[in-house]
């Protein structure tokens, strides 16, 4: 879901656009001294919670995948090492414990791929980048611990979203293709025949996008990009995919054109468009936007402290229908759903690493691993984000 550049990036330029224009970049392992744990913080609304590391990956990543598997282990896949090398290794993380161990390995090492959790508990890891663009598809089964082949894509993308619709299929828009080509084009993905086909395809190319599923079964696409510098086009449209036509329509536009942002949809239906950055990548947005599907039409939401980027995925909605924020700043910020405020979670994370993973754990805890520093550098620091301080262990 990314773009990827490769010397560290911005674009992917040598790892090719997975990050493109700057979305994922590589992954490095961390120094020891990465290791630093976050304080914990004073009791609040949502009672004591904490945010402090917990774990070392065995690979430093970035631009990388985390999934929750209906067991509750996080399965870490892919990504970017420093330098720019894809990863072909595989990590599983169990929160019982706050371990990680390595499980198989994917046939193709990739970047900028999407990992999608299906409903009988595989995954499907899809696309991504690793010197050629991928179409492959390689599925995970937790009861063997292994991948196998699962058909192709029909265009190989990196940087693609995907979404579990409420079918079964897995939905893929977007991205970047052989050429450096931005694509308009989408394609549903059955499971069960490891067979993909186009559908219509969006109104304008877009990478660096959000894609979130609606109550009603529809899935919105927010903002993204096309072209490499300096021509890139950031956008301020959303388009609707219907499922029952397999169909996009216009849906609206955000008040500022953003990309490399992340959205969430809230517990009320509304999607929450989280941060991003301007066509330069040198203005980032603290800002928020939200999307009303009974009106089609977007306003503005609360601000956060800090302005944030290349943080697709990284935001997780909690049981309690508050929103954690992540990634792309020091500070981890949550938004109460009851004051629609922002508030910082004490403690810092040693760099705003970008490109890093989230995915949501039991209980209202949160896991975070890896992304890249302001200074290139990977981390491979695990992190957890916990409702109570006994959940931290």
């Amino acid at each position: 879901m990314y773009s990827i550049i490769l010397p560290r990036f911005g674009s992917v330029a040598a790892l090719t656009l997975l990050l493109a224009c700057g979305n994922h970049n590589r992954e490095v392992r961390l120094p020891s001294s990465d290791t630093t744990g976050l304080a914990r913080s004073a009791p609040g609304p949502m009672g004591r919670a904490s945010l402090r590391q917990v774990a070392t990956l065995r690979i430093a990543r970035a631009a990388h995948t985390a999934t929750t598997l209906l067991s509750g282990q996080v399965l870490v896949v892919g990504g970017m090492v420093d330098g720019g090398g894809s990863v072909a290794g595989v990590e599983l993380f169990d929160p019982t414990n706050n371990t990680l161990q390595e499980v198989g390995s994917l046939a193709d090492a990739r970047v900028g791929h999407t990992a999608t959790l299906l409903s009988d508990g595989r995954v499907v890891v899809a696309g991504g980048y690793n010197g050629d663009y991928l179409g492959s598809v390689e599925v995970f089964d937790p009861s063997t611990q292994r991948f196998r082949a699962a058909g192709s894509l029909v265009e190989p993308r990196s940087g693609q979203t995907s979404t579990l619709l409420p079918d079964g299929r897995v939905l893929f828009v977007g991205g970047i293709g052989r050429g450096w080509t931005f694509l308009r084009s989408a394609e549903l993905y059955n499971p069960q025949t490891g067979r993909s086909e186009l559908v219509g395809s969006m109104n304008v190319p877009r990478e660096s996008h959000t894609a979130t599923l609606l109550g009603d079964g529809r899935v919105l696409i927010v903002g993204g990009h096309s072209g490499r510098r300096p021509n890139v086009e950031v956008y301020a449209s959303a388009e609707l995919f219907d499922p029952r036509t397999d169909r996009f329509q216009t849906a609206g536009a955000l008040a500022t054109a953003r990309h490399k942002h992340d959205s969430v949809r809230l517990t009320d239906g509304r999607v929450l468009v989280i941060g991003g950055a301007d066509r330069t990548d040198r203005v980032h947005y603290a800002t928020t936007e939200i999307y009303d599907a009974r009106t089609a039409t977007f306003a503005h939401g609360p601000s956060m402290a800090n302005r944030r980027y290349k943080i697709a995925g990284t935001s997780i909605l909690l049981p309690g229908g508050d929103v954690l924020v992540t990634s792309g700043a020091p500070v981890a910020e949550l938004l109460d759903i009851r004051t629609w405020k922002f508030r910082p979670v004490p403690g810092r994370l040693p760099a705003a690493y970008r490109f890093s993973a989230a995915a949501a754990l039991s209980e209202g805890d949160v896991f975070i691993a890896g992304g890249y520093s302001d200074r290139n550098e990977n981390t491979a620091g695990v992190w957890r984000f916990a409702q109570s301080v006994s959940a931290t262990r």
